[in-house]
């Protein structure tokens, strides 16, 4: 069973807004904070936590195809809860990846998900239950 995941952003205040207003959608609240980090939690076993990167290690960067981590994925409950979200990142502008593909962009028509890049462009999948 996981228990929790720990993601370095870049901007933290920018990185709270996206994912606190993004999880927030499918039940995810804030369940602690702290001046370098917070935690969301959906009231389930695992949860994520959200750390400002120190300065050194800032330039650094990210990519997803690099080593470490390629993305998360969230199950929702429907296709409809899918297309909300959907709706949500395109009314921020958030970026949309394989778009042109959706929702079934993983093939066939049975796998319905969404996939976007956060702030940092770490890939988040929501995929129907």
């Amino acid at each position: 069973m996981l228990h929790h995941v720990e993601l370095y952003v870049s901007n933290l205040a920018v990185s709270r807004a996206f994912w606190s207003e993004l999880l927030g959608r499918i039940g995810y609240v804030e369940s602690a904070a702290w001046d370098d980090g917070f935690t969301l939690q959906n009231g389930k076993d695992a949860y994520l936590t959200f750390v400002q990167v120190a300065d050194k290690y800032a330039s650094l960067g990210y990519h997803r195809c690099a080593v470490g981590l390629n993305h998360l994925a969230f199950t929702v409950e429907s296709r409809a809860a899918v297309d909300a979200l959907r709706e949500h990142c395109l009314a921020k502008g958030t970026t949309m990846l394989y778009d042109d593909k959706y929702p079934f962009a993983n093939g066939g028509t049975d796998y319905y998900a969404l996939y976007i890049e956060d702030p940092d462009r770490i890939k988040v999948e929501f995929v129907a239950a």
